[in-house]
């Protein structure tokens, strides 16, 4: 019998605490855990007879299988997405969409190019050039509006016979499907802090034994209260984690086990939208799908996706290869719909509801271990993503149904969830299969952006062409090595002070004042669609920040934010939850946080241990929107 020795993946202080046995233990209840548990539950009521749904935790009833899921409900997804669907087809062919909110078949695509209407955006000499021609060749070219439709698109960028739709709202739709038929329990607002580890001394390696809830009842600074309850330990046969880039559990197996050679996780963008109720006259018709570059800055690339009943999902991603370290990315938001491409057709809507999350671009080059003893990874946290063509639902829902159907093999045979099994079955069906193909063609089509916008342009157009065979090479930094330090004062730069007045005189958030002292003309605020970011935050959906919860974002060393001159993480905040405080230390209120993860890769300060100065710990709330 194996020696075995149980420990938790931190070094918190060990307590008592309550325990609880599952089969099957299921971390974030996205797309990929969809894929999942759509896949396991379906094959159980087909034949729930079937001994091998018999639970080895509870005798005589089914497999016990939980989620647990850090927002406060399953339909808090921050995302609006066009997708070609072919998992999530594969899993509902009779798909009828008049049962999911805000869903719609893709009818149109278009590429834009986008210009600079107002001169305000730091564009290299090629673009310049580029737009003059454009502009002195108006009339031959069809220019209108300052935007150039592209005469092709690349195969790669096609979404025909795809879905436009809301995450919040197909999550919710999937999970309602789940939970309906009992053999699953999904529980929204309970966080995972960490993994459950066995060490296993016949075996190498470490094997995953469950998952430790966060504690409840504690102070804003961890410290147990006069309700303190500590955090249930479940244990389970096999950990399912799904929770993300960003993810407590996928990140301290990331710590635990290291990564494959060559892998890291270095490329990230921040993609924020807004929900706008299109004015009623509005010529937009439910499946359109735009996509965007060039402007507000030539690194930023937008879309617009219109959904059933006026509504449209409208943003941008700023990426990390940005450089610059003023990454306001809200007033960004706010001057692209303002572009008179997208004005003509948004003026006089109503902003519904806005959202943002992180991505991780990294693709293949960020894919962790997917199988160890005891777990499997699945989802954008396991470097599913397809960077070439923007796409990572599709790929994280089916993710999810291959190692579900993995998962029924092993069941039915009889055989345990050792990392030996789970690779042959699990990670062999993903290597075969469309998802594996496409990130492979995908894993090198983001590297010319390293060496600037153009090449990284002709770099993905070489590499969609090619099926990635073609590709270029470039050195691709950590993230925070990305990110331009201020040199001094020239024409496009301030000092403290001149950036510090503007604060002082209205108020307004540092990362704002630099924008309108770099010449971005002042948002003239209407109350409807034009709101104020504070505003935002109370529009269409609620921050989630519930008591009794410690605060999940802390700096490690206060002395490295006081020598940072850049503070990054302020200026790229969604949600404004990082401020400037005294002492050059930020100041944090969760009550804002919206969760996009943002702070972490955009914090240029380093500890001795190698690690951003900002720690992104397991935490409840987050932006709650219907409509995102």
């Amino acid at each position: 019998m194996n020696r075995m020795k149980e420990t938790a993946g931190s070094c918190a202080p060990e307590i008592e605490r309550p325990t609880l046995e599952a089969d099957i233990a299921c971390v974030g209840f996205g797309p990929a855990m969809g894929g999942f548990l759509t896949t396991l539950n379906r094959a159980w009521m087909a034949n729930p007879a079937d001994p091998m749904f018999e639970s080895k935790v509870a005798a005589g009833l089914p497999l016990q299988v939980l989620c647990y899921e850090r927002a406060d409900d399953i339909a808090a997804g921050v995302s609006g997405v066009v997708t070609a669907a072919q998992g999530i087809r594969g899993s509902f062919p009779d798909l009828n969409l008049a049962d999911i909110s805000m869903a719609a078949p893709v009818t149109s695509e278009r590429i834009l190019y986008l210009l600079d209407p107002i001169g305000a955006s730091r564009r290299p000499l090629t673009l310049r050039i580029a737009d003059r021609v454009l502009r002195a060749l108006n009339g031959t070219l069809g220019v209108r509006d300052h935007a150039y439709e592209l005469p092709w698109s690349p195969r790669f960028l096609h979404k025909t016979g795809g879905l436009v739709m809301s995450i919040g709202q197909f999550n919710q739709w999937v999970g309602t499907q789940i939970m309906a038929s009992g053999l699953v329990q999904i529980w929204p607002g309970m966080p995972v802090s960490q993994p459950l580890f066995a060490q296993n001394f016949e075996r190498t390696g470490d094997q995953v034994v469950g998952i430790r809830l966060t504690d409840q009842g504690v102070e804003k600074n961890g410290e147990p209260g006069a309700a303190y309850v500590a955090g249930i330990d479940v244990r389970a046969r096999l950990t399912v984690i799904g929770d993300g880039p960003f993810g407590s559990v996928g990140r301290a197996i990331d710590q635990r086990m290291g990564m494959p050679s060559g892998h890291d996780k270095r490329e990230w963008a921040l993609g924020m939208k807004f929900v706008i109720e299109l004015p009623e006259e509005t010529a937009l018709k439910a499946g359109t799908v735009w996509h965007t570059f060039g402007y507000p800055e030539p690194a930023i690339f937008g879309f617009l996706y219109v959904h059933p009943e006026r509504l449209a999902s409208v943003g941008i991603f700023v990426p990390s290869w940005l450089g610059d370290p003023s990454r306001t990315v809200y007033r960004y938001l706010q001057h692209y719909i303002q572009h008179p491409a997208l004005w003509r057709h948004l003026r006089d809507g109503k902003l519904r509801s806005w959202g943002a999350k992180s991505l991780d671009e990294s693709g293949q080059h960020g894919e962790p271990f997917l199988v160890g003893d005891g777990y499997a990874r699945i989802g954008e946290g396991s470097g599913s993503t397809n960077m070439l063509a923007g796409s990572g639902v599709d790929e994280a829902w089916t993710t999810g149904v291959q190692l579900a159907e993995a998962v029924l093999e092993l069941l039915r045979n009889q055989r345990s969830f050792t990392q030996e099994n789970l690779a042959a079955i699990y990670e062999a069906r993903r290597r075969a299969s469309w998802v594996e193909q496409n990130a492979r063609n995908a894993i090198n089509a983001r590297n010319g952006f390293h060496l600037g916008f153009v090449p990284g342009i002709i770099g993905m157009a070489i590499a969609g062409m090619t099926g990635g065979t073609i590709s270029l090479g470039a050195n691709i930094p950590p993230a925070h090595k990305q990110i331009k330090k201020k040199q001094g004062k020239s024409k496009d730069d301030l000092t403290r002070a001149e950036v510090a007045k503007l604060v002082v005189d209205d108020g307004r958030p540092l990362h704002d004042a630099m924008m309108s002292a770099r010449g971005w003309p002042e948002i003239v605020f209407d109350g409807k669609l034009l709101v104020s970011q504070q505003d935002a935050l109370m529009l269409g959906g609620k921050v989630q920040a519930m008591p009794g919860f410690a605060d999940h974002l802390v700096f490690r060393d206060a002395g490295l934010c006081i020598q940072c001159d850049e503070k990054t993480c302020i200026a790229m905040c969604s949600g404004q939850a990082l401020t400037s405080g005294s002492g050059d230390i930020p100041v944090f209120e969760r009550e804002k946080c919206v969760h996009c993860g943002a702070c972490i890769w955009n914090c240029t300060q380093i500890t001795g241990e190698g690690l951003t100065n900002i720690e992104f710990r397991a935490g409840v709330g987050g932006l709650h929107s219907a409509e995102n």
